[in-house]
């Protein structure tokens, strides 16, 4: 065997052998690649049950009161996010937001009003409204008037010059012009613990509601259903700075209670 012919021969071996090699390379490769691939771009799986109410009573409250308490959210973060007297910019971006409030009252440290808009708002408050807080911890508190057009809420945050407390921002809205975003205002009941509830269904009996316990209920517990004179309700509460208040509505099966949850 020629010299020559030795040197094909271990040639082609040679090749076989790295064609071997980078093949295994390459098929190893495509499988590290698929992997990746599956691991950085996952085919979507949607589990449309995920969220599935067990308690077609907590379905009913969630379904009712998400598109009023997403308006008062939003107002409350816009107002409490101010610490410095209201600007025009800020007022005038205020009633676009918000078009539904009814007044913006803006007083100094000792209760003296400096500034109120409407200059005549169509409601009077008949009570003084006292606030009570230390204003370094406390963002936000909410007062409750009882006119004779109906309920408004004041809620009041605190405004600050070089440092020092210099009075409170107060924006009012009537409770019920919130349960006008309900989807079936006539069945969401809003309650303020220790005061009044309110509904756009005048023929509901809220007395009955009012009347429970609800400093105790309040003690353990932030959803559930209560027996108002023989009507079940399911209610969940909702804290405005430290105030609570009571979204409630008739209960649709009295026999599922308690059961499942409110993913809030």
């Amino acid at each position: 065997m020629s010299l020559r012919y030795l040197f094909a021969v271990l040639l082609a071996v040679m090749l076989v052998s790295a064609c071997s090699t980078l093949q295994d390379s390459w098929e190893g490769t495509k499988e590290m690649a698929q992997g990746v691939g599956e691991f950085v771009n996952p085919d979507p799986e949607v589990d449309f049950n995920a969220y599935e109410f067990e308690n077609p009573n907590q379905e009913k409250l969630a379904r009712l009161m998400t598109p009023v308490d997403g308006p008062l959210k939003s107002l409350i973060r816009y107002v409490s996010d101010r610490d410095s007297y209201p600007d025009e910019k800020w007022i005038d971006l205020l009633f676009l937001r918000y078009p539904w409030i009814h007044s913006l009252i803006v007083v100094n440290e000792e209760g003296w009003m400096l500034d109120r808009l409407p200059d005549a708002p169509l409601k009077r408050i008949t009570e003084p409204l006292v606030y009570e807080a230390n204003w370094r911890e406390t963002f936000l508190q909410t007062v409750v008037d009882y006119p004779e057009l109906g309920p408004e809420l004041y809620i009041g945050t605190p405004f600050f010059k070089d440092a020092d407390f210099a009075g409170l921002i107060l924006v009012s809205v009537d409770p019920r012009t919130l349960l006008d975003f309900c989807p079936k205002p006539e069945e969401l009941v809003m309650l303020q613990p220790g005061g009044a509830a309110w509904s756009m269904n005048r023929d509901r009996e809220l007395a009955p509601l009012e009347a429970l316990p609800w400093d105790e209920i309040l003690e353990d517990d932030v959803l559930g259903t209560v027996d108002a004179d023989g009507q079940c309700y399911t209610w969940l509460v909702r804290y405005v700075g430290s105030d609570p208040y009571v979204y409630a509505t008739p209960c649709s099966d009295a026999e599922a209670r308690d059961s499942g949850w409110l993913p809030f």
